[in-house]
Formats: C-alpha cells, structure tokens, sequence
C-alpha cells in the first residue's frame, strides 16, 4: 500500500528532526543516517511521521539539506584582534604592490601520498605505500606578493628566526627603493624575536601580525591548500627538490 503524502508541516517537522543533533534527542549517537532517521521519525510517540527511505532522502535533497562535514572555530581571544586585523586590511587594500606575507608550511614529508584523478571506472591509479620518511621532513617556507600574486620559497630543515630573517632580507631586496614595506605573519616565535624586530624597525619593515588563533588573516594561507591539493597529493616526488619547483609551477598556473 503507498505511503500517504507528507503534508507541508510533517515535511517541516523531518526538516527539523534532520537538522537536530540526535544526542539532544536523547540518542547515544551524534549524527543521523537516513536508516536512523527514518527509524526514529516512525517510532517517534509524539509526532510519529511514516516515510521510507528513498522518500527521506529525496525530501533531504529538495529542501536543500545534505550530509556535510562539520567545522571547528575557535573565538580569538587577541585584546587587539580590530586593530591588527584593520592593519592588514590597509596594507593589502591600500599598499599591495609593498604588502608581502610569510609563513611555513610543514612538516613535509618525502613518501607517496594519495589523492585523486581522473581514470577508468574500476581501475584507480595506484601509489606504492609507505610510512617511513626516509628523506626527514622539511618546511617550506613561503613568500607571497600581494601586489605581484606570485609566490616564491625555498625548503628548509627546521623553523628558526635565521630562516625567517633570511626571507625577511629576500622580501626586503624586492623593492630596494627603501621605501616602506609591509610583511604579514603569525606570532610564531621565530616571528617575533627582538633583534628581528630591531632590524625591521631600521629597514622600514612593518612586521604586521596576525592575531591570535586568526591564521586566515594571512594572505598565503590561501595558497597553501592549492599546494597540498596540486603539489602532495597524489604524488610520489622523489626528493624535496621537486615538490618545491612543483608548487611554484602550480601557483603560477593558479594565478592564470
């Protein structure tokens, strides 16, 4: 015998009872399947709603509700989270073609990494697998122009302030008129040491950090998922050499 047609409020009311996490039901898991779903709305004694499966998920998909990962975030507790955020906004709004940012991306790791690609139904390409890193690890630590929308960098063994310093005198040399410039990076402590702050003082470097727990605020952020989309995933470089001149490649093509 067919089901009956929901009517418009036993539609909003599945609605609801999806979007609703089940443990604030009572239930002893955190999260529905369709089956789950299903079950509760028919056994539910105030308002038992009966719907088969294929129904629920076409009702899903109608109302616009899918299955999605759930996200962190967590609340920067910066006593001057506005005015950094307001300095950084200046200097990629307002001074871009002298704006650069900084910041590592690691560890890196030389083994074979899966991903994805395009390949016949049934036959996925096939990476040997590994665990062990036999080349150490890396970090790679990375400069973007603003203005220019080109990233450049270079593989390091560890972080440490001579390494950042190193890229602060390599962003330094890109504009040598001596005018000011502006750098953005994280409050790293390797960022943030008083001789480096010192120099920067002296060479007209405006080191603009972050603020706490607010890494997006950082332009090359953006840039690092493209890199460990393009460049690592899916790949079985043979040294640290590669992946580098890989990702400057993929940046540029990103940019295009």
């Amino acid at each position: 015998m067919p089901q009956p047609l929901l009517s418009s409020d036993d539609e909003d009311f599945v609605i609801q009872t999806a979007t609703t996490r089940p443990t604030v039901l009572g239930k002893l898991f955190t999260r529905w399947s369709v089956r789950k779903l299903a079950d509760h709305l028919r056994r539910n004694i105030a308002r038992p709603v009966r719907i088969g499966r294929e129904a629920l998920r076409c009702l899903l998909a109608r109302r616009g509700i899918s299955f999605q990962r759930t996200k962190t975030w967590k609340e920067s507790p910066d006593p001057d989270f506005d005015t950094k955020l307001e300095r950084i906004e200046y200097a990629v709004n307002e001074r871009p073609d002298r704006t650069f940012a900084f910041d590592e991306f690691g560890p890196l790791g030389i083994r074979p990494t899966a991903g994805s690609c395009w390949a016949e139904q049934g036959r996925p390409d096939r990476l040997p697998a590994t665990y062990r890193r036999t080349h150490g690890i890396t970090y790679f630590h990375g400069c973007y122009s603003v203005g220019d929308d080109q990233i450049w960098g270079v593989n390091r063994r560890r972080k440490g302030i001579d390494h950042t310093w190193a890229a602060l005198r390599t962003i330094r040399a890109t504009r040598p008129d001596g005018a000011p410039i502006y750098v953005i990076l994280d409050n790293l402590s390797a960022h943030t040491n008083w001789r480096m702050k010192r120099w920067a003082a002296k060479n007209k470097v405006e080191l603009c950090s972050t603020p706490t727990y607010a890494s997006w605020a950082n332009p090359i952020e953006a840039h690092f998922g493209p890199l460990r989309q393009f460049t690592l995933a899916n790949s079985h470089h043979p040294n640290h050499t590669v992946p580098v001149s890989h990702s400057v490649v993929t940046e540029s093509l990103q940019g295009r």
